[in-house]
């Protein structure tokens, strides 16, 4: 487990980026037959985009449960679209399966939000954190710094955001 960071930071990305939560919720758990398949695919979709970053896509937090929830950051909206439309990736063939095989058995749903962030309409900060969500994914792709002057609240730190000086 990684060790916190003692201090306050705050995450920032050049540019606009895109949030996309994804999941499944597993509504009969004896049809293992049925919904196994369909969280056996996601892996497959990670180790993939992991090994390619020119897909665009950044990185991503999981947790599970009956209903599961994958936090994926990308690099825009066109490279998340070009991802799921690819007769080359890992997601059709996963989408494909479900719908001819589980989607009407009402075993497993499946559901998806995206939500494309513009610079300066968003904020965050990281109190006694180790890297975590956006922080993770600006260590690698961006800037996760300490607060700075007037980063101290949500509206100081969105104000520097939209001035550039995040």
């Amino acid at each position: 487990m990684p060790s916190p960071h003692l201090l306050r930071a705050t995450a920032q990305l050049d540019g606009e980026f895109v949030v996309f939560l994804i999941g499944a919720r597993i509504n009969k758990p004896w049809a293992i037959h049925k919904w196994l398949p369909v969280a056996l695919a996601m892996p497959k979709m990670i180790r993939e985009l992991e090994q390619n970053p020119e897909l665009g896509f950044l990185g991503y937090e999981q947790y599970g449960g009956r209903t599961t929830l994958m936090l994926q950051y990308w690099r825009s909206l066109d490279h998340l679209l070009a991802y799921a439309r690819a007769r080359d990736s890992e997601h059709l063939p996963g989408w494909r399966n479900y719908n001819e095989r589980v989607r009407k058995s009402g075993v497993v749903g499946v559901w998806h939000e995206t939500y494309v962030i513009k610079p300066g309409a968003y904020e965050n900060v990281y109190v006694q954190m180790p890297p975590f969500g956006l922080a993770r994914i600006a260590q690698k792709h961006g800037k996760y710094a300490a607060l700075q002057g007037g980063q101290g609240s949500a509206r100081g730190r969105l104000a520097a955001a939209s001035s550039g000086a995040a």
